[in-house]
Order: C-alpha cells, then sequence, then structure tokens
C-alpha cells in the first residue's frame, strides 16, 4: 500500500473517525482505524457498537489495506506540517512521511478486526444544516447517567414528512421538529438513539447537504430486515421503537450506531396546555445578563428572575462571597412574577432556543455592524415557582396571559391529580424540583406547537419580598 494524501482532509477524516474509537478497548484491535487504499482513501473504525467511516480523495499508488493505532495516529496528524502526507505500509508496520518529519506505525492484525455493519434500507433524508442544528438544541437535555440508558439517548419520533428530536434527563425535556423526505410517509417509528452518537454525527453536518438516515437491522437481508423494523404503527397510535443500528450517511461520511433498547417516555404529554404567567424578553441581552450572574452563583444554587413593571431582575448569590443583580428590559403577564432556575439548566434552554434566531432581518445592515433580528426575542411561559416552565422562540408579539398561543405551548392539559408544589413521589425529582413527567395527558388533535420546546423544573426557593 503506497498513496499520497493532504494534509488538512487526512487530519479532518482522521480526528472526525477517530472520536467514534472506544476509549477503554474490550480487545486491542478496536482500537485500530482501518486505512483502505483504492478508489481514493477510507477510513474507519467499529467497535460493535459504534462505527464511521469517511472516503477522501488521495493519489495512490499502490492500492492496499493497514490497521494502524487510531488514536495515535490522530495525535500525530494534528501535528504534522503544512505539507501532503505519503503513506508506504511494510509487513509489519506503515511509515508515515510529511516534510521532514517521519512517522512509524506498528501494525495491527487485520484479520481480527471485525467487518463494518452494512446500513439497513434508507428510511428517507434531511438537510444536514437543520439536523445539526436540531441536535445542537436537544443532546444537551440528555442525561449522562450511565445506570438509566434510556435517558442517555435523543428520541428520533418519524412520523409522516417530520422528525421530531426528543430528550430528558428528568428535570428538563428539549423537543424540536424538523422536516424530512421520508421514503415512506406511511412509517411511523421512534429510535433511541446515543446524543454523543447524535452529536459527533452532527459535527460533520452542512447546510444544503442531504443526509440519508435508516435504521433497523443491519447485516445479511438488511434492506428487509430494516423495512420490518420501521413497521407503522402499534393500535395506541405511539411509534413502534425500532431495533437494530441506526446511520446517518452525507458529504461521504457514515456513522452507524446501535440503539438503545426500550421505550421512550410519552413526551408529547408532558407539556401543559396553559400557563399561567408569560414574559417575553430580547434573547442577547437577556442571555448575557444570565450568563453575567451565573459567575456568582455556587453549585445547586439558584438564578432568580424577578419581573416587575418592563424589566426582570435576573439574581444569583454566593452566601457570604457573592452576589449579582442585572436589570434588563421585559414584558409580563401574569401573578407570580418570582421564578428561579439552575444557571446550568437555564442557559442551556435559553442558547437552545436563541438558535432558531433568524439570521438577518430584511434591512440587514452593512458589513462590521451587528445584524438585527426582527422579534428576536425569548419566551418562558409558567404557572406557579414548583411547577415546570416552558422556554421557547417568540417571533410575534406577546398574547394576554392564558390566551391560546399560537406559536409557543403544546396542546396538553395539566394533571388536576398533580398537586403544585408537592414534591415528586417517584423519586424523579430530587434536590427539590418536579419530574416534568408529572403533567399530564395531551389535548386530541393539538399539533400546532413552537419548532423547539424546553421544558424545565425550577429550583424550588422561598420567594423573598
Amino acid at each position: 500500500m503506497k498513496f499520497r494524501v493532504g494534509r488538512e482532509a487526512l487530519g479532518e477524516a482522521v480526528a472526525w473517525v477517530a472520536r467514534a474509537l472506544p476509549s477503554r478497548p474490550v480487545v486491542p484491535v478496536l482500537a485500530g482505524l482501518l486505512l483502505e487504499a483504492g478508489d481514493g482513501l477510507v477510513l474507519s473504525c467499529f467497535d460493535y457498537e459504534v462505527s464511521a467511516r469517511v472516503r477522501i480523495d488521495a493519489d495512490v499508488a499502490e492500492p492496499g489495506t493497514a490497521l494502524v493505532p487510531g488514536r495515535l495516529l490522530a495525535e500525530i496528524t494534528r501535528s504534522l506540517p503544512s505539507q501532503s502526507a505519503e503513506f508506504t505500509a511494510g509487513p509489519d508496520a506503515v511509515s508515515l512521511t510529511c516534510g521532514s518529519a517521519e512517522f512509524m506505525l506498528v501494525t495491527l492484525p487485520l484479520e481480527d478486526f471485525p467487518a463494518l455493519p452494512e446500513p439497513p434500507a434508507a428510511a428517507g433524508t434531511v438537510d444536514g444544516g437543520i439536523l445539526a442544528a436540531a441536535a445542537g438544541q436537544v443532546v444537551p437535555a440528555a442525561s449522562r447517567d450511565d445506570t438509566l440508558p434510556m435517558l442517555t439517548g435523543v428520541c428520533l419520533d418519524f412520523d409522516g414528512d417530520t422528525i421530531t428530536l426528543a430528550a430528558t434527563d428528568r428535570y428538563r425535556l428539549a423537543v424540536r421538529e424538523i422536516p424530512w423526505a421520508p421514503a415512506d410517509p406511511a412509517v411511523r417509528a421512534a429510535a433511541l438513539v446515543p446524543a454523543r452518537t447524535l452529536a459527533d454525527a452532527a459535527r460533520t453536518m452542512a447546510a444544503g447537504v442531504p443526509v440519508t438516515i435508516a435504521y433497523g437491522a443491519s447485516g445479511p437481508g438488511s434492506q428487509a430486515a430494516g423495512a420490518a423494523g420501521r413497521n407503522v404503527t402499534r393500535g395506541s397510535g405511539e411509534p413502534r421503537p425500532a431495533e437494530g443500528m441506526i446511520s446517518f450517511e452525507g458529504g461521504g461520511r457514515r456513522m452507524t450506531a446501535r440503539l438503545i433498547a426500550g421505550e421512550f417516555i410519552r413526551y408529547r404529554s408532558r407539556f401543559p396546555g396553559e400557563f399561567g404567567c408569560r414574559a417575553e424578553v430580547s434573547a442577547e441581552p437577556f442571555i448575557e445578563a444570565v450568563r453575567r450572574v451565573s459567575l456568582v452563583a455556587e453549585r445547586a444554587s439558584p438564578v432568580r428572575l424577578a419581573f416587575g413593571p418592563g424589566v426582570v431582575v435576573v439574581e444569583a448569590q454566593a452566601e457570604g462571597r457573592a452576589r449579582a443583580v442585572e436589570t434588563v428590559p421585559a414584558e409580563f403577564e401574569g401573578d407570580e412574577p418570582v421564578i428561579s432556575f439552575s444557571p446550568h439548566y437555564l442557559l442551556d434552554g435559553l442558547s437552545a432556543a436563541a438558535i432558531d434566531a433568524p439570521a438577518r432581518s430584511a434591512d440587514a445592515p452593512a458589513d462590521g455592524e451587528s445584524p438585527r433580528q426582527p422579534g428576536g426575542r425569548i419566551r418562558i411561559e409558567f404557572t406557579s415557582p414548583a411547577k415546570p416552565a416552558l422556554i421557547t422562540w417568540a417571533a410575534d408579539p406577546v398574547p394576554a396571559a392564558g390566551e391560546p398561543d399560537a406559536g409557543g405551548g403544546a396542546g396538553g392539559r395539566e394533571d388536576p391529580s398533580a398537586a403544585a408544589g408537592e414534591p415528586d413521589a417517584g423519586g424523579g425529582g430530587a434536590g427539590g424540583r418536579e419530574d416534568p413527567s408529572a403533567a399530564g395527558e395531551p389535548a386530541a388533535g393539538a399539533r400546532n406547537v413552537a419548532a423547539f420546546r424546553y421544558l424545565v423544573v425550577p429550583l424550588r426557593v422561598p420567594a423573598r419580598a
């Protein structure tokens, strides 16, 4: 094997594939990165759970295949000079020459490396930029606690020409709807994807580049098995959980992952249909104010929002050490003017909602000036300081509290059996927070919702005068 490849293209490809390598491989060969030189250069890895594959252009003098230590190759390519890199494979090693730098990598046994899984039958395509933005909004809400695997994933709910992404860690629930082009519009299914895998796949997705999604069984006969895994619906109208693998492919890159077994929560029923209080704030100044004030908040300390006539006072403190207060213009309707949140959870929701902001207005300023965002406001809706609050992007003027919201809350009724302010009896709302799952069942036929919704449990702290 002998080929020459550009340093920049090689570095990007190796770095992307290396992110899928296991940190503690069960057997050493699974830490290998496979180099296949033929029609260009293909780099890949697979540990029986996640696989990554990318093809780049290369000047191939002698086709061949070699398995080299993946993380070591990634470290080397990051430090190479800005010149073409030349690879030459010997019986037991691969030499890498780039300018005056020379490296020799001992190869791993190729015969022990598992074959990469074949993707299931394609389920449809989606714009890479849209999917990447949606993943960026939803992934932060997934749990990092491996003791509950279902909560570490992002649910991809396929329903006609819409994909709904949803993730929760019990204290917040992020949901985003995006359009896509399904191979079969009648398919109704849900795939529970590891959050890290979706985030890694989204890193290289670009606007205007179609990404093909495939899910279901993989391997021999995957076309039929994949279709079976996407079977339409059960009698309840809920999506059938997909099984096996999921694949994201676009722009010469493909990532596959084993789906998380189990059924995701019925997230649509978690959103109340009405809120007693509604506030709107300009996105950028409010996010910056919360970020600055949060600097003094201790672990588990809240950021307190106190709404007054035309303003919101953002406050946080570390007892006996520091206190921060900032005032931001705001519109507010309701009779519960004070609510407190975890700084981390609040900033995650605000930043994710701001991704829905329009890029530039029709009367955008000249280059070098700050772009204006018409309707650049975030909406916060809540009923009491002890019930989950909803954060969305608000493009329209704020309606009066209690009126139906055409762009905000999802259609659902609050469970009358859940007493406001009582702790979660199921153990989910640790730390004085109520589990969003305490909300009620969805209202019939309600589908007019904001593209992104973030339901977050407040911190229950006594309101100060």
